[in-house]
């Protein structure tokens, strides 16, 4: 054992970790858990429903089994009760969100070149270019993240002057409705791009806060955010952008935020060598190898961006997740 914690076997084995990784993306990429659902099939039935070989679907199938997500029996293929719950299309507890995961393989495959370059290799196109089965991947992952997450996070924050709250780049809206669940009489606003909001809306109809919950569609960095408002959130947004674009977006903040309302941050801040929050450090290559000047930044990077637009007051509070609040005022 060594200062990595690993012995060699296992770090070879965390080498070769994508391995598995992949079949199960190719799996769900093909629905092969959804066309087996609660049947059981041979791997060339499943071959022809799917239109894909028959040794290619035998083999990858072999392969998911000692991985504990099929079982097989006399050459018949069925889920385990774990893929039934969470990787068969329809199910409760579907986890929709591995589809942006799959978009993410594209991206980490080109590393070693954003690496050298410094900013992503990737002719990447704004999300209002993306075609909408990315865009509604994109979100069904964010959701399905921001649900647990928006239940730690806004029990932090102090609502007891808050009437009215812009949730910048909101998406599904996860964190508004937990804002909504704390205080009902609140009055809130998703601000996002006209292709996220038209999906906005599905997931307010389907939570049960139409007519509490209200879009507002633009472009963050270059629309009118209307207002003023008590607070303005953001989660997940400040690592999208280059420092020149957040100061941007935060100067937009503070002039549509009342005298006295708080702008509320949400993302990973980095300690001042960057190597923790681990989960940090990890999302940092995220943005290397898919955006022109993301990142995840220093507590003292946000302050001093906080101080250059105006907002005063800065608190940082710690979750459980990695993720930290930065809550700063008027």
């Amino acid at each position: 054992m060594n200062e990595t914690g690993f012995t060699s076997e296992e770090f070879l084995k965390t080498v070769n970790a994508f391995r598995l990784s992949r079949v199960i993306l190719t799996a769900f990429e093909l629905e092969i858990f959804t066309h087996l659902k609660d049947s059981t099939k041979t791997s060339a039935e499943i071959a022809a429903e799917t239109g894909i070989s028959i040794k290619g679907a035998d083999r990858l199938m072999n392969a998911l089994v000692p991985a504990g997500l099929l079982k097989k029996d006399g050459g018949k293929f069925s889920n385990t009760e774990f893929s039934k719950e969470f990787l068969v299309k329809g199910s409760p507890k579907y986890m929709s969100g591995i589809n942006h995961t799959i978009n993410l393989w594209d991206s980490w495959t080109t590393l070693t070149s954003a690496v050298k370059e410094g900013t992503t290799v990737l002719r990447k196109r704004p999300i209002s270019e993306r075609d909408r089965c990315w865009i509604k991947s994109f979100i069904e992952a964010m959701h399905y993240k921001g649900k647990p997450h928006s239940k730690e996070i806004v029990p932090l924050v102090d609502l007891s002057e808050i009437k009215t709250i812009l949730d910048v780049g909101g998406g599904s809206g996860a964190y508004s409705f937990e804002f909504l669940r704390k205080k009902p009489d609140l009055k809130v606003y998703i601000f996002d791009l006209p292709e996220v909001t038209a999906l906005t809306q599905k997931y307010i109809d389907c939570e049960g806060f139409t007519g509490k919950v209200f879009t507002i569609s633009g472009n963050y960095l270059e629309n009118d955010f209307g207002g003023p408002y008590d607070m303005i959130f953001l989660s997940a947004i400040i690592h999208s952008n280059s420092p020149d674009e957040n100061k941007t977006l935060l100067k937009k903040c503070y002039n549509s935020i009342n005298k006295g309302g708080k702008a509320v941050i949400s993302d990973y801040i980095m300690c001042e060598d960057r190597t923790s929050p681990i989960p940090g450090t990890i999302f940092a290559i995220n943005m290397l190898v898919g955006t022109k000047g993301g990142d995840t930044y220093t507590k003292d990077e946000v302050f001093g961006w906080l101080d250059e637009t105006g907002f005063t007051n800065h608190k940082i509070i710690e979750t459980s997740n990695g993720n930290s609040l930065i809550i700063s005022f008027t």
